[in-house]
């Protein structure tokens, strides 16, 4: 009760003083005067923006996009005509610079000249995006230059919106005329699905029509083998008849000239008859080796004869058989140009078939098989004209053997009839002249047979040399026959490879062709179904719209930072405080250390709860402060109060100046880790090693949760953490004075035992 006295004494003389009361009812305004009277100023700043004086400069030209006039600068002044984000100012660019200069402006926004163009720039190979110009006076003011860099960015979606919109009206044009074209292009793709499969099935016939044109050029070729042996064969006989036919003729010409002799013997013969004996005996021996010599030159000429038909049927035969050659050939040569044309063709009307290297080689192989099949057809020509030749000179040898022979048979015979005259004329010599008639008849016709016989046998030469000539040309025919038909073969085998391919080709190409013009005719059903109405245009422009739901919604500034400016101004009306009411002595002389104690703690705490209180009412009830419960906003409020006054009494009681000094260092760190203003996260790293240490934090964090996020729990560990910084300087407070009145005791005691 003492201590309580001495309490009411100290408040007694503090009220009776004026210099004191005066001061006291000051200091208990402080914290008003920092968190109300500074919160209201800025209470909601960004609800008088309407009051912030911008210039805006449109200097756009305007463009053309799509064959539709685009004025983005005019749409975007409209816009900016319509809100109230700032008090829009629309002046030209000089005024605008002298505004900036007599800072008559915080900001300063241009639209260039060519904003519009660069806005029509989307679909060409290199964009350039529309500018606007944001010119800040940052050294007017910095926090005006920020907010103006907010809106700016809100301003730029705006516009972008709008250009955004002319964008996809034009591309859904285009969407429109794709969606036409794709129709188009899926009904060119379904017919050329159909020709695909057309030609699928012809390029199928085709590789059958190859293979068997590959087996019968390969039986044409092993055909070949034989005619070509029997044509060397032909000729080498043709050689040998030709060398029997020379040998035959000079043979008979000896003998037309034996004749001439033999005639003139005869002649002489009949001359006289002295000689007649000996010139008929002579006559009787030679006709006896005439008709040996008769009978065999006989058989030569009837073997020649048989030969010479033989070689005829045999060249008749050889004839027939290439000429029956020559049409297959030239059918041959007809279908190989027939491929070759219809390859060309084929090539010519696609393309991109055409550019395939199996199609090439396919072509290529086609011009040679065609090329092949002219040689072989040219070939198969000479051989016909030598076969031709040849049985017309086997014709004529047959002929002239046949003379030969019919010859040789008389010539035997006169040559048996000359011996039996010879006979006779060694019989009797009275048959003489009439056998010298006789033999000269006989030696007249025997002349006219020799030189028959003599004629036909130039006349077998010459045959046996044309029928040489020709068997030599026949052999070289056959020679290029076999050239050109093994070039068909290897050329047909090409051929037939590559209709192979083809065929392949033309699978893929009818399976790629369906689905083309599948997907095409998809992607015509697909575009087609995309409307253009205002609302799909607005979507396209604006296709993510923010839904915002607040957690704790703090609805104003001031709101927002009451917790930093209600720590703040307590913890400097707290130190205030100290500066007007005693720290130490008391109105009672004498007091005891614990009654001075208690009546300072008093006096201070009754100066933080009305100075809480006065706190609490303007900010409640003059700037309209919602809170999540009114009670413990009053609580948490002295409670804060009092732990801040008990810390700075504690450090100026025990080291009165310096230890203001010491709470204002504590303040300043305070005022940067705290987490009233930015987030501790933002702060430097040893600064936040100070964050759980001062009892600022844990003020500001309580007043957030009793006043936004209604977190009381929170509310109270805070509470609890501040109560015990205020016990514990309470407690230190209460060291101080205890000790002070033992050591004031102890001084006493030692001046009385020296008096």
């Amino acid at each position: 009760m003492k201590s309580l006295s001495v309490f009411a004494k100290d408040l007694g003389a503090a009220v009776r003083n004026k210099k004191i009361l005066i001061p006291i009812i000051a200091v208990l305004f402080i914290p008003v005067m920092y968190s109300g009277m500074f919160l209201g100023a800025f209470w909601d700043p960004y609800g008088k923006m309407e009051d912030l004086p911008v210039a805006v400069v449109n200097n756009d030209q305007g463009a053309v996009f799509e064959g539709k006039t685009l004025q983005a600068g005019e749409d975007l002044v409209a816009e900016l005509k319509k809100g109230k984000d700032f008090n829009w100012q629309f002046v030209d660019r000089n005024e605008a610079e002298q505004g900036m200069q007599d800072n008559k402006y915080y900001m300063t926004i241009s639209i260039p000249e060519n904003f519009s163009q660069q806005a029509t720039t989307l679909m060409d190979e290199h964009p350039q995006p529309a500018q606007i110009v944001f010119e800040p006076n940052e050294g007017y003011n910095f926090l005006a230059a920020q907010i103006g860099g907010s809106a700016v960015k809100q301003i730029q979606s705006k516009v972008s919106a709008k250009v955004t919109e002319a964008y996809t009206e034009t591309l859904f044009d285009q969407v429109a005329k794709v969606s036409d074209g794709l129709s188009e292009a899926g009904d060119g793709a379904t017919k050329l699905s159909e020709g695909a499969v057309k030609l699928d099935d012809g390029a199928v016939k085709l590789k059958e029509n190859l293979a068997k044109l590959v087996s019968g050029t390969q039986e044409l070729q092993d055909g070949i083998a034989p005619l070509t042996q029997g044509v060397q064969e032909l000729n080498n006989g043709a050689g040998k008849l030709n060398t029997g036919a020379g040998t035959l003729a000079s043979g008979l010409d000896q003998l037309k000239a034996g004749h001439s002799q033999l005639q003139a013997g005869a002649e002489e013969a009949s001359k006289g008859s002295a000689k007649l004996q000996a010139g008929i005996e002579s006559a009787a021996a030679g006709s006896t080796g005439l008709h040996e010599g008769l009978q065999a030159n006989q058989a030569g000429a009837s073997q020649l004869a048989a030969g010479a038909k033989s070689a005829h049927e045999g060249s008749s035969s050889l004839k027939a058989g290439l000429n029956q050659s020559l049409e297959a050939t030239a059918a041959l040569e007809q279908g190989a140009q027939a491929v070759a044309d219809g390859l060309k063709k084929l090539a010519e009307g696609n393309p991109e078939l055409a550019q395939s290297p199996e199609v090439q080689q396919l072509l290529a192989a086609s011009q040679s098989v065609s090329s092949g099949t002219s040689e072989l057809n040219a070939g198969q020509k000479q051989l016909a004209q030598g076969a031709a030749e040849l049985n017309q000179g086997t014709q004529q040898l047959q002929e002239g053997a046949g003379k030969l022979s019919a010859g040789a048979a008389q010539l035997t015979e006169g040559g048996k009839q000359l011996a039996a005259g010879g006979q006779e004329l060694l019989a009797g010599a009275k048959q003489l002249n009439a056998g010298q008639s006789q033999l000269a008849d006989g030696m007249k016709l025997f002349g006219t047979k020799l030189s028959e016989a003599a004629a036909g046998g130039k006349e077998l030469a010459s045959g046996a040399a044309t029928l040489s000539q020709g068997t030599q040309q026949l052999a070289g025919g056959a020679g290029k026959l076999g050239s050109g038909v093994t070039t068909l073969a290897d050329g047909s085998k090409q051929l037939d490879s590559g209709a192979g391919e083809l065929v392949s080709g033309m699978n893929e190409l009818k399976d790629g062709s369906g689905e083309l013009a599948g997907k095409l005719n998809e992607a015509a059903g697909k575009t087609g179904d995309i409307k253009t109405t205002d609302e799909t245009v607005t979507m396209f422009a604006g296709p993510v719209q923010v839904e915002e739901h607040k957690v704790n919604e703090v609805p104003n500034y001031g709101t927002g930072f009451a917790p930093y400016f209600l720590s703040l101004g307590l913890f400097v009306g707290a130190l205030i405080s100290t500066i007007i009411l005693p720290i130490r002595d008391a109105s009672v002389p004498n007091a005891s250390g614990w009654n001075r104690f208690v009546s300072r703690t008093l006096s201070f705490a009754g100066m933080g709860l009305i100075q809480a209180l006065l706190a609490v009412v303007v900010m409640l009830y003059g700037l309209k402060l919602e809170v999540q419960s009114v009670p413990l906003f009053y609580l948490f409020s002295f409670i804060t109060s009092l732990s801040f006054m008990f810390l700075v009494q504690t450090f100026v009681t025990w080291l009165d100046q310096p230890g203001r000094f010491v709470v204002i260092v504590i303040l300043i760190f305070q005022l940067t880790t705290s987490a009233g203003t930015f987030p501790v996260e933002l702060i430097p790293g040893w600064m936040k090693a100070l964050n759980p240490l001062l009892p600022m934090t844990y003020s500001v964090k309580g007043y957030k949760d009793v006043i936004s996020t209604g977190s009381f729990d929170g509310m109270w560990a805070s509470a609890g953490v501040l109560a015990g910084f205020g016990l514990v300087f309470l407690v230190l407070t209460a060291v101080y004075f205890l000790a002070a009145r033992n050591n004031k005791k102890a001084a006493e005691s030692g001046a009385a035992v020296t008096a």
